[in-house]
């Protein structure tokens, strides 16, 4: 697996590793269910989760409903698509 920096990833989900993951996991779901484009460039032989969380260190993948680090509110991913 590549590496992916947690330093970059924890703001994106309000520097919670359980949102982190939990948005990781829909966004993996998602792109494993649906006929929709990855939204980063990535090796067709990369796995769905690794994606997942370069979409979201990309900032093309957020929380619906999210405020920011600060905020807590939950929801399902949006993708930039949306």
């Amino acid at each position: 697996m590549a590496y992916q920096p947690l330093e970059e990833l924890l703001p994106r989900s309000g520097m919670s590793v359980y949102r982190l993951v939990r948005l990781a996991s829909m966004r993996a779901t998602e792109l494993a269910t649906t006929t929709g484009g990855r939204l980063v460039q990535a090796p067709a032989d990369q796995k769905l989760a690794t994606t997942a969380l370069d979409e979201i260190r990309a900032g093309m993948v957020t929380e619906k409903g999210s405020e920011g680090p600060a905020g807590h509110k939950e929801g399902k991913s949006r993708n930039a698509k949306s």
